[in-house]
């Protein structure tokens, strides 16, 4: 059925073009966007603002995809404005063949008559285009949709002011700007000049209002404005909205709206703000409204009017926030105030700028241990979140919120200590990643949300705590003796004021000890009785300390016959090791423990080859070490010595730990930089030509590069895999052939590898598709004269079918094929009788292999048929 309307369409075009002024000067506004459906699947809505007393209308435009395909949209929806505007809704479905930045044009002829700043506007190609990024790294991408309508109407020598109410469905930020109107192909229109202006005319680049100041001349003037998208610093989107407007003169004075301010509410909250509106003419006034919170269609976002008189006007406007409506970006709300004269209707414009801010969670709950502090929270109240953010300092800090400034500032002193992943995941382990909180400090602790564009909650509320000391509180855990049956000694203080526990002995430890640096697998290892609490000493004989790291805690019990019970509460500590991570020439050592005292420092021993000891190498009071110009390849063992100290009841005890041995072999990890890649295809000789470079700037991450791994893959949802290697820094090229039966369709990227067999990571995927050159000749004579007498198409490769149509000049369908090679000799497929010299027009739906699948090209044109005799005339064939 599209190809007869497509045909039928191209007729007119054929007899009809000395009538194109009359019938086609209709188009006077409209624009392009996109709804992204899945990877690489747009949904295109295509809106035209056209006059509806002219002959010519649309049932379906055609879509310049950006990626050398072209196909139709079909129209969806027609509504009927005041004044002869018609507004046309046209949708199409379209997958691009793989990530990248597409222009998309859409052009009909004509524009309406009598627009003053584009010269003969009547004979000039109206065109919108919107340009979209498509690319995975970046998420889903739809364009702002537009809810004000793109035509309006202007006073002489009065301000004008319009605003497309863009609203992005993403959270992306918008950004606006003034250009130039389109004609065919999306290129700008020669000798357009913007409206002449008393004053100014300009566009707010962050509120989208367009100000015309003001106009100097009645009549009909179309302005264009880039919309463009913005995320995370990158443009990623841009559309170009042609609208139009009318200037009349008039003794009427526009409407005026009292001043209003913008708002920060909290989402799940109902927000409302009282409009009011004067006119000097005491004319009859009308609210219009709308702009982000409408484009949720839910009716949460509505009107009411509060009072009326002549030239006086006052509504509510009411918008019932949920908590999946807070985000980074503000909602703008465009108020329109049209007043009622019998002359011509005048509006006044505003906006309010609305911040959605997502409420706090819950306070959290904080239960501590002598090292660490477990953190709990409820479930934030709305699902739709990245996760938390768990925020820490020392001692309280009374935060001032301020109502437009969510999350937690870097002036309160809370450090971000954890993010959770998951709305599910609702506890965190503070033990200041593996090092342990201190004793003594107070930990305070606040939780924000995540939400989906990145941005955060306000804090919850403040909780603070200390950490707990347990009892018997351990002093000591130093490895003695490092060997395959060696022993670790264990040291407490001695328990104090037991008597007011009715603890009068005798008492008796409970050793325990687990495999692990938190003491999840604690099991008895011993236990002995003590009368007078003075042995506070407990040496783990015949343990393998060659493996580490392991945590003790120690019970006490009051073993008083009929009397049995724990005393205190007990706590955990482990011994420490040095952690090594291994770098080019150097070793990283960090401390690894979990104690519940201070270490004020550390020295660090290393094992001398030559004497067959340990020599001190260094001292430091940070929680690492950093042993340089280190041998590559070769093995290095260490220790470590701490010093440290616990206060308890008033009492500072002082102490000495020795850590287990740990060996590491410094290697070179860091991988070369990515280089930077280019493909050319070569559609003649059916190869990729791939070249890849270094800046200047990356000498030094490049500098030891030994080869290079090519991946390849040619088609989108299979993984890369390693296409070829070449050796050689300076071998930066490579020559791909495909293969006829593959197609030059193809992703790419490259990798380096150094001398130490480290990868880089990948360059920039660059992807390429097969050659766009399926085309059928304009020409053929098909008498007899064994030349050119058989219509085939030019040379072509990667189509797996066509869909040929050809007709005559009455629409009648005179040959059909799917075969590629076409093999038409002019006869008709009905009658097998040579048609008649002329020119025919055929549509052609070609299935060309593409790097995303089959896709569907679409391409039109004429076929001129000569011949002297032997032909009928096709037209008076019956069917």
């Amino acid at each position: 059925m599209i190809k007869y309307i497509r045909f039928g369409l191209m007729i007119q075009i054929l007899l009809l073009s000395v009538c194109f002024s009359a019938s086609a000067t209709h188009n006077r506004a409209g624009e392009i966007t996109l709804r992204q459906i899945s990877e690489l699947t747009y949904e295109i809505k295509i809106t035209t603002f056209t006059y509806t007393l002219s002959a010519a209308d649309r049932r379906e435009l055609e879509v310049q995809w950006g990626d050398n395909t072209v196909s139709l949209a079909s129209r969806d929806t027609i509504t009927i404005l005041p004044n002869y505007y018609q507004r046309n809704v046209y949708i199409a479905q379209h997958t691009f063949p793989g990530p990248g930045t597409y222009e998309i044009v859409v052009e009909d002829p004509n524009r309406n008559l009598g627009v003053k700043n584009i010269p003969n506007s009547v004979n000039v190609i109206f065109s919108v285009k919107t340009i979209i990024t498509v690319n995975p790294d970046l998420g889903n991408n739809n364009t702002p949709v537009l809810l004000n309508y793109p035509i309006d109407k202007a006073a002489l020598n009065n301000v004008f002011i319009h605003n497309p109410a863009a609203f992005d469905f993403d959270g992306d930020s918008i950004s606006y700007r003034l250009t130039v109107c389109t004609k065919e192909n999306g290129e700008e229109i020669i000798d357009y000049e913007y409206p002449a202006a008393s004053d100014t005319l300009y566009v707010n680049p962050i509120t989208g209002d367009l100000v015309w100041d003001s106009p100097v001349d009645t009549g009909i003037y179309n302005i264009a404005m880039d919309i463009e998208e913005w995320r995370q610093g990158v443009k990623i989107g841009n559309i170009a909205r042609d609208m139009q407007v009318e200037v009349f003169k008039t003794l009427n004075n526009p409407p005026v709206n009292d001043s209003l301010q913008n708002f920060c509410i909290l989402a799940g909250t109902i927000f409302q703000v009282a409009i009011h509106s004067t006119d000097i003419d005491n004319d009859s006034l009308s609210h219009f409204i709308t702009g982000g919170p409408f484009a949720y269609d839910d009716g949460k976002a509505y009107l009411e009017e509060l009072s009326r008189s002549d030239g006086d006007l006052t509504t509510l406007f009411t918008w019932e926030t949920s908590c999946g409506q807070a985000r980074n970006q503000p909602y703008l709300v465009i108020i329109k105030t049209e007043d009622h004269n019998s002359d011509i209707s005048l509006v006044d414009i505003d906006n309010i700028s609305i911040k959605v801010l997502a409420p706090p969670p819950a306070t959290p709950e904080l239960i501590p241990s002598s090292v660490s502090t477990n953190i709990l929270w409820d479930k934030y109240n709305c699902e739709d979140i990245l996760g938390y953010n768990v925020y820490r300092r020392e001692g309280s800090y009374i935060h001032e919120y301020d109502s437009c400034s969510p999350g937690l500032p870097e002036y309160t002193g809370y450090e971000l200590i954890a993010r959770t992943n998951s709305f599910s995941d609702t506890t965190y382990l503070d033990n200041n990643n593996g090092s342990g909180l201190f004793q003594g400090i107070e930990y305070c602790y606040r939780i924000t949300a995540i939400l989906t564009d990145g941005s955060e909650s306000f804090p919850s509320e403040e909780n603070c705590t200390n950490l707990v000391s347990g009892s018997p509180s351990i002093l000591e855990v130093s490895v003695e003796d490092y060997a395959i049956i060696g022993s670790i000694e264990v040291v407490w203080a001695k328990p104090q004021d037991l008597d007011t526990l009715d603890a009068y002995g005798p008492y008796k430890y409970l050793i325990y000890r687990s495999d692990d640096l938190w003491g999840n697998n604690l099991s008895i290892i011993d236990s002995f009785g003590t009368a007078n609490l003075d042995d506070t000493i407990y040496i783990d004989n015949g343990l393998n300390t060659t493996e580490f790291p392991y945590s003790y805690s120690v019970e006490l019990y009051n073993d008083e016959s009929g009397n049995r019970f724990k005393i205190g509460k007990p706590e955990i500590a482990s011994s420490f090791y040095p952690e090594i991570s291994e770098h080019d020439n150097e070793l990283r050592l960090k401390f690894r423990r979990n104690v519940p005292w201070l270490n004020t420092s550390y020295t660090i021993f290393r094992y001398n080859d030559l004497s067959g000891i340990f020599d001190s190498i260094g001292n430091t009071t940070k929680e690492f070490y950093d042993d340089i110009e280190l041998i590559n390849n070769k093995e290095y063992c260490y220790y470590i010595q701490s010093e440290g100290i616990r206060e308890l009841n008033n009492i500072e005890y002082q102490n000495n730990n020795t850590s287990h041995q740990n060996c590491g072999i410094p290697i070179d990890t860091i991988p070369p930089c990515p280089p930077f890649l280019e493909v050319q295809s070569s559609c003649d000789s059916l190869f990729n030509n791939l070249n890849w470079q270094y800046s200047s700037s990356q000498e030094e991450c490049s500098e030891d590069i030994v080869k290079y791994r090519i991946y390849y893959t040619n088609q989108l949802n299979i993984e890369h895999v390693v296409l070829d290697s070449i050796e050689g820094k300076e071998n930066t090229s490579y020559w791909h052939f495909p293969g006829i039966e593959t197609g030059l369709a193809a992703s790419y990227f490259v990798t380096a590898i150094d001398s130490f067999g480290n990868e880089s990571e990948p360059s920039v995927k660059v992807i390429v598709d097969n050659c766009i050159k399926y085309a059928i000749p304009n020409v053929f004579s098909p008498n007899n004269d064994n030349y050119n007498d058989i219509l085939r198409p030019y040379e072509y490769q990667d189509v797996e079918k066509i869909d040929l149509s050809i007709f005559n000049r009455w629409g009648q369908v005179i040959f059909e094929t799917e075969d590629p090679e076409i093999f038409w000799n002019g006869k008709h497929q009905k009658t097998n009788e040579l048609v008649s010299p002329g020119v025919y027009y055929y549509i052609c739906d070609v299935y060309e292999k593409r790097i995303s699948g089959i896709q569907v090209r679409n391409i039109v044109g004429f076929i001129h048929i000569f011949h002297e005799k032997g032909a009928i005339n096709t037209d008076e064939v019956e069917f």
